[in-house]
């Protein structure tokens, strides 16, 4: 009796040190231990015991060893390389993903920022195109405008008035009239960002004198800081020059002279005292500082 109570001593010492090497080796049995034995779960061992469960885990490892048998080793090892090319396309799929809501967030802050400019640029050039009209044509207005039920992102169109009336087309305006409309809205989107030089040839070909003369003064009340060298064959627009270079035939040789505006005007003054009318002189073609 001693005997046999040493020998189950030693059997359940051996199967505590197996239950914890079967623990160590599936970490699941403590998870589901609570369920050993129970009826109605996986784990319900009064159906068929636990020799039965033994013997159906010993077919299932037979039945497993013979089908690795049949299988193809080199098709096991292109599943593994596909499911590392897979891992590998994941993790670039994750960050293209990254790199597209990234780009997506800067383009929608470069529209933002991009109406912003354009809602500027349009109120400032829209003031600045009323104010030179205006100037270079009295009682009149014009303006940039979006189309009705449109935004002004989708275009602007010029709109003239005469008086408290607003033209319904362009059209109806002159030909002269519609020369100091685009000359307006040019120097309008250049007051916007001024360069040091421009040059304007002939500009007032099609316009009456007191027109040509407005051109001088609102080159001279607009644009304080910039250069102009204007070409032109009316007097009316050197009237607010600081030089004034005069080109003519002279015994057949093209022939020019340079007045500048303190010259200009003493030397009008002494011809005024004699008793001399200068609108004599009037030349061929003559450049404006």
């Amino acid at each position: 009796m001693e005997h046999e109570l040493k020998t189950k001593e030693n059997s359940m010492g051996q199967a505590t040190q197996n239950c914890w090497q079967m623990e160590k080796d599936y970490p699941w049995i403590t998870s589901e231990r609570e369920h050993f034995g129970k009826r109605g779960t996986d784990y319900d061992w009064s159906q068929g015991g636990v020799e039965a469960k033994f013997d159906e885990y010993r077919s299932s490892r037979e039945r497993i060893e013979k089908l690795g048998q049949q299988l193809n080793k080199k098709v096991l090892q292109m599943i593994d390389k596909a499911e590392e090319e897979y891992q590998e396309l994941s993790g670039k799929k994750d960050i293209v993903s990254k790199d597209k809501a990234k780009i997506h967030k800067v383009i929608a802050e470069l529209d933002e920022k991009k109406q912003e400019a354009l809602q500027k640029t349009w109120t400032e050039v829209n003031q600045k195109f009323g104010s030179i009209f205006s100037t270079l044509l009295p009682s009149t207005s014009a303006k940039l405008e979006p189309q009705e039920g449109r935004s002004f992102l989708d275009g602007l169109e010029v709109r003239v008035a005469f008086g408290e009336v607003w033209k319904e087309s362009l059209t109806e305006l002159s030909g002269g009239q519609r020369s100091l409309l685009a000359l307006s809205l040019i120097l309008a989107l250049l007051l916007f960002k001024p360069a040091p030089l421009y040059i304007l040839d002939e500009v007032d070909a099609a316009l009456d004198l007191s027109h040509t003369q407005n051109i001088g003064r609102m080159i001279r009340a607009h644009f304080p800081y910039s250069q102009f060298i204007v070409v032109s064959l009316k007097e009316g627009m050197f009237n607010n020059a600081n030089v004034i270079y005069r080109t003519k035939f002279l015994d057949g040789v093209s022939t020019v002279t340079r007045t500048s505006h303190n010259a200009q005007s003493s030397e009008q003054g002494a011809q005024a005292r004699k008793g001399v009318s200068t609108s004599t002189r009037r030349p061929l073609a003559e450049n404006v500082r």
